[in-house]
């Protein structure tokens, strides 16, 4: 039983871990990625739609991102998309694909892609000890029904404490890379 339950919350602080790497994914640190378009919803035949969902999205040089819709009528509504976003890009349409320059980060501008960083990784921190919290209360709850030990109960938490230290390890490791990426000039 206790096994199942450390499983299912192994699984939670995965899925975590890996929306904050889209999250930081999605941060512009400088460099062109198509990643930085992964929130851009485009107005498609009236539904919300990614951009990576109608276009095909390329990085012809490090600074520049090209955006290639599959049917032409839709580049103005990806062009407004853009607009509308909080990228701060300003889309360049040729009529046939939409080209983005990545402009150069000022160094406010790093400053406050950082605090953005660090609030992002502290909210996966809480998550991750938020699924501890469950895990516990769930031995907690078997225990009390004498389902398991006492001493299997303490262990399981000391076990699950060991998996969030692994894992509020990987999140600041993650916030690192990100933060010496944005902080490359």
């Amino acid at each position: 039983m206790i096994k199942d339950i450390f499983h299912a919350q192994e699984e939670r602080m995965k899925k975590t871990l890996e929306a904050l790497r889209r999250d930081f994914g999605s941060l512009r640190a400088g460099r062109a990625t198509p990643a930085l378009l992964d929130r851009v919803m485009v107005d498609y035949y009236g539904q919300p739609t990614p951009v990576s969902q109608v276009a095909a999205i390329a990085v012809p040089e490090p600074r520049m991102l090209m955006i290639t819709p599959w049917e032409k009528t839709i580049l103005h509504d990806i062009e407004k998309a853009i607009m509308k976003s909080d990228l701060g890009l300003t889309p360049n349409s040729d009529g046939t694909a939409v080209r983005l320059s990545i402009p150069q980060l000022t160094q406010e501008r790093r400053t406050e892609l950082v605090k953005s960083l660090n609030k992002k990784t502290e909210d996966a921190k809480v998550a991750i000890r938020n699924i501890r919290r469950d895990a516990n209360e769930q031995m907690k709850k078997l225990e009390k029904a004498k389902e398991i030990t006492e001493d299997d109960a303490k262990k399981g938490q000391d076990d699950m404490q060991k998996l969030v230290d692994k894992y509020i390890k990987a999140v600041d490791d993650a916030r690192v890379v990100k933060e010496k990426e944005i902080m490359e000039v």
